[in-house]
């Protein structure tokens, strides 16, 4: 039975390599169409039982164009990863393509062979020149056992970072096919001492901490400050547009914003010689930050607008209280406090009522809350000589573990869709990286390898 091929959706402009502290932003990326889904057998393998298998060849290209032949491969190879990353799919190695024959056009793939080998979906796509140095990708995503196209997509736009029509693809797919919001096209901020920079006024040869971040699978790293001090703890804005950070640029420690595609730096806790402001944590809508400051004597926590105005205290304890971390709704906020000797994690409403605690173990620390529709919240937990990254279910207190004492583990942050953390780890070589594992406790994949990384925050 033959089936009416979805609309295909067209981008206008793919955005290239984000330009940041270059004063300008980058045109945003359209979101394709929704799917028109006529037919419930456009979803490919089901939505519950087992995973459809999903193979990726190369895209077609003109066989003169070797640029454009790169491109189709880049492509390709891209996409598969992002595909397997969210682990919906099993993905076809594809190093087993040898044996089935190259598709004569982007429609003409031989079902037959890729149905001997198991394959369920193919994703067949094809690049052109699309003139002034453009190109164009036309995809789609065919059922091999109806031969009929689940998916279509065209995109047009810039060759400076063809990377970014393989995520935007991917994330397509699996929004179509699984329901699912997929993390290709987010971004992971991190501290690192990547570039061996000595730190600026000081005698001693004291190497800096800078901002970066990088694609979610580590490529495409772009330095953000470039201050030639000791800059933690990013956190990006709910927009993706802003990240907040502590800083010792100015000699004490204070909280910083940088509106990275603006080239503008905003300082909005208010610091000074004697005020110390740092850990700010953005609400969920990047209105307002949450932060640690001593500007009345001890660290406790506070909420301010996100320009610095109507600055309030939410904690009143003698005990350090610091690390906040928003809920999903914003109505709450998690931190740590030794208010009861030793750090734990406790929960406060953001009007200063409801104050409960979270953990009862010996050291816990960096407490990151789940977006929805997880309500849970990952910390760090001394374990023995180091740490390892556990999650607390909010609503049963049920605690699980996700790393077991292979190095120190530290500083988790979820991925958008709450599938996934990012953390740092010392594991392997003893220096630090960030990695990735799955809320699931699988998937384990570091993501860093030049000089030290650590503190991941993931945008949204």
């Amino acid at each position: 039975m033959t089936r009416a091929l979805l609309p295909i959706a067209c981008i206008l402009t793919l955005c290239s390599a984000v330009p940041a502290l270059r004063g300008q932003q980058p045109p945003a990326a359209r979101e394709p169409a929704p799917q028109q889904q006529s037919q419930v057998d456009l979803i490919i393998g089901g939505r519950i039982g087992a995973r459809p298998t999903f193979a990726v060849p190369d895209c077609l290209a003109p066989a003169a164009d070797e640029a454009l032949a790169g491109a189709a491969r880049t492509i390709a190879e891209v996409l598969w990863n992002d595909l397997e990353f969210e682990r919906e799919f099993r993905m076809m190695a594809r190093d087993t393509y040898d044996s089935i024959p190259r598709a004569r056009t982007l429609e003409a793939i031989p079902y037959d062979r890729w149905l001997e080998l198991g394959v369920d979906g193919v994703v067949s796509c094809q690049v052109e020149a699309a003139g002034d140095g453009r190109l164009r990708l036309t995809a789609r995503l065919f059922n091999t056992r109806s031969r009929s196209s689940a998916f279509g997509v065209e995109y047009s736009g810039s060759t400076g970072n063809l990377r970014l029509y393989a995520h935007q693809l991917s994330d397509e797919i699996h929004r179509q096919q699984r329901g699912l919001r997929g993390v290709a096209r987010t971004k992971i901020a991190f501290v690192s001492d990547r570039d061996s920079e000595s730190v600026l006024g000081l005698v001693e040869d004291r190497q800096t901490k800078e901002i970066y971040f990088a694609d979610y699978d580590g490529v495409n790293v772009q330095r953000v400050t470039v201050s030639r001090s000791l800059n933690t703890n990013p956190q990006w804005g709910g927009d993706g547009q802003a990240i907040a950070y502590t800083s010792w640029r100015r000699g004490a420690q204070d909280v910083f914003v940088s509106y990275i595609f603006e080239g503008r730096l905003a300082s909005p806790a208010g610091g000074s010689r004697h005020v110390h402001n740092w850990l700010p944590a953005w609400s969920p809508d990047g209105s307002q930050l949450a932060f640690t400051s001593n500007r009345d004597g001890n660290p406790e926590l506070y909420i301010a607008n996100a320009d610095g105005t109507d600055v309030r205290r939410l904690t009143t304890h003698p005990g350090i209280d610091t690390t906040p971390t928003w809920s999903p709704q914003g109505h709450q906020i998690a931190f740590t406090s030794d208010r009861t000797g030793s750090p734990q994690i406790y929960v406060i409403g953001v009007d200063g009522t409801g104050l409960r605690r979270i953990t009862f173990e010996s050291y816990c620390d960096r407490p990151t809350w789940s977006p929805a529709p997880y309500n849970e919240i990952a910390y760090s937990s001394r374990t023995g000589p180091g740490h390892d990254i556990k999650v607390v279910d909010l609503a049963t207190n049920e605690v699980r573990q996700l790393t077991f004492g292979q190095g120190s583990n530290e500083s988790p942050s979820y991925s958008p869709n709450g599938r996934h953390l990012a953390f740092t780890s010392t594991r392997g070589d003893g220096s630090k990286q960030i990695w990735l594992i799955g809320r699931d406790g699988r998937g384990l994949r570091r993501l860093t390898s030049q000089g030290n990384n650590e503190m991941p925050s993931w945008s949204q």
